[in-house]
């Protein structure tokens, strides 16, 4: 069993209906109106609810911020390909898939699918052998995007080059490219390649790319985190997939010297 901290992440996963709730505690003398929606789904889903002192809580926790709610339940089932793959054959418009690589936070990975979320994208795929992550640590900072966020884990690239087979393109972020994301048509069916600032992309990820992109920085400036990569480029396919608009045609627009610049993140 896995527990769940904070209002957030405990009313997505009862509305998701895909973990088996053991109990839900609550803080002796938290303020119930403020959980009214958890404890009116948890009641009908006959999830038992307990008040239990803070001290209680604190000890359950990964530190303080759990607001006064925690719930004890079964560990998230992923999706698995064949879902995935019915998924995006079902879906009204062209796919937007993440796929990352090079993941080493657990936070870093919930605040990547909390974006992932806002911003479009229908699943995120991840490396299985990568897979070391406390689930709780994913979850908060995910703010309900984890219980909802189709996560995908792949051992290698057969399951992408099926994904190609489907009319997806492959795009790898890297630096040093001269086709910047504003100069990449992200509105088709696309898959999103991004690393991590330590290794990148992998070799064999690479070379099964359709096409390869940048995001245009200031000369000599940092490499972005894996994270803030993924919400830019995200942020660029959801602008891309936009009904066009004068506005959003001016914003495409990117100084030459940012456009040509090999210095780039990922």
């Amino acid at each position: 069993m896995e527990h769940l901290e904070g209002r957030q992440s405990i009313l997505a996963a009862l509305q998701g209906r895909q973990r088996r709730f053991e109990v839900l505690l609550l803080r002796h003398g938290a303020h119930e109106e403020k959980f009214q929606e958890v404890l009116a789904l948890a009641a009908d889903r006959g999830v038992p609810v307990r008040r239990v002192e803070g001290r209680k809580l604190d000890d359950l926790a990964h530190g303080a911020t759990h607001g006064g709610m925690l719930a004890i339940v079964s560990a998230k089932p992923l999706t698995t390909l064949p879902e995935l793959f019915s998924l995006i054959d079902a879906l009204p418009e062209p796919p937007l898939l993440l796929l990352l690589e090079g993941v080493e936070d657990a936070r870093n990975l919930g605040f990547t699918l909390r974006s992932a979320e806002a911003l479009g994208a229908h699943a995120v795929l991840i490396k299985k052998h990568l897979w070391d992550f406390d689930p709780i640590e994913i979850a908060r900072p995910a703010s309900g995007a984890y219980e909802r966020m189709p996560l995908v884990q792949i051992e290698d690239v057969q399951p992408l080059q099926q994904l190609r087979q489907r009319g997806l393109n492959l795009l790898g972020c890297l630096a040093g490219v001269r086709s910047t994301i504003y100069q990449t048509d992200l509105s088709v069916g696309s898959i999103v390649a991004i690393g991590g600032e330590k290794r990148g992309l992998s070799g064999a990820v690479r070379n099964i790319c359709d096409a390869f992109m940048t995001i245009p920085s200031r000369p000599n400036a940092a490499s972005l985190s894996l994270s803030h990569a993924a919400s830019i480029i995200l942020a660029e396919a959801m602008r891309q997939r936009l009904p066009k608009s004068p506005l959003m045609e001016a914003s495409a627009t990117v100084p030459q010297s940012w456009a040509d610049d090999d210095d780039s993140p990922s």
